[in-house]
């Protein structure tokens, strides 16, 4: 009874580290998004408006045009309530089949589940007015302001696809791709908010700055996670029965180049 009680304990101490931070860190990322009140006080006052939003959204609108209008618009879209979740399953099921393990869902997953979260009661509890439907782009929205639930969920998703990414492939040219181009969509997403005049620039930051806050949550409870598997020599993390698709390949050219230098001997 000892023995399997130990090795429970054993087994369960890695995932109770992963959830409990995990938890931890949803919590606080929530309530951060709760004292968005104090921050809509200390830096959306009139003259944050004046000397930050105001002339961010003036200089959008010189940019605008019907051709790009539609451009942005259709680019702002994958970052909603239906393109993002559909983005961020395509990623998630593809890094799932290429990992051959849950990790991908586990974190991909929990971490949005705890951004809309913020994103929704940070919205209801500082009740922000998005910028006038005259200074923006067609369809208009009219829910709260503050953050920018787009932004928001962009960043915790793509940030956490590049991590992902990089330990999934060790060349350093597709990570550098990876971290260029997922930094850019986040950054385009974010100030496509503000070209259609969907947001203010501060309700961007705060998606910025937020979504960051919560990935790098994310990921120490993933270090954490590897780290007490090999203090209890677990091994590596479970997985599906069929092995790394990397490591077949490296199995087979390994097995051939052995068959090779076999009958080059035998002859």
């Amino acid at each position: 009874m000892d023995t399997l009680r130990d090795r429970l304990g054993t087994w369960f101490k890695p995932y109770a580290a992963l959830i409990l931070t995990i938890l931890v860190g949803g919590v606080i990322i929530v309530s951060l998004a709760l004292l968005g009140s104090e921050v809509y006080d200390d830096v959306v006052d009139s003259a944050g408006l004046a000397n930050l939003d105001k002339p961010a959204l003036a200089f959008a609108e010189t940019l605008r045009s019907p051709w790009l209008d539609a451009v942005v618009t259709g680019f702002t879209n994958i970052g909603g309530g239906i393109g993002m979740p559909i983005l961020a399953s395509i990623l998630t099921a593809w890094l799932t089949f290429l990992s051959r393990n849950w990790r991908p869902l586990v974190l991909i997953g929990g971490a949005a589940a705890a951004s809309v979260s913020a994103t929704t009661f940070g919205k209801k509890l500082v009740g922000r007015t998005r910028p006038d439907h005259a200074d923006a782009v067609p369809p208009y929205e009219d829910s709260p302001s503050f953050p920018s639930g787009h932004t928001l969920n962009t960043t915790v998703v793509i940030s956490l696809v590049i991590y992902l990414i990089c330990l999934q492939f060790h060349t350093m040219r597709v990570r550098v791709t990876a971290i260029t181009a997922g930094s850019i969509f986040i950054i385009a997403m974010g100030l496509s908010r503000v070209f259609l005049g969907h947001h203010w620039l501060t309700d961007v930051m705060a998606g910025w700055i937020l979504g960051l806050a919560w990935v790098a949550i994310v990921i120490l409870a993933h270090r954490l996670f590897h780290l007490v598997r090999r203090r209890e020599h677990i091994g590596a993390a479970p997985s599906f029965d069929r092995p790394i698709v990397r490591d077949v390949v490296a199995e087979e050219l390994h097995d051939g180049g052995s068959s090779g230098r076999g009958k080059g001997s035998a002859g």
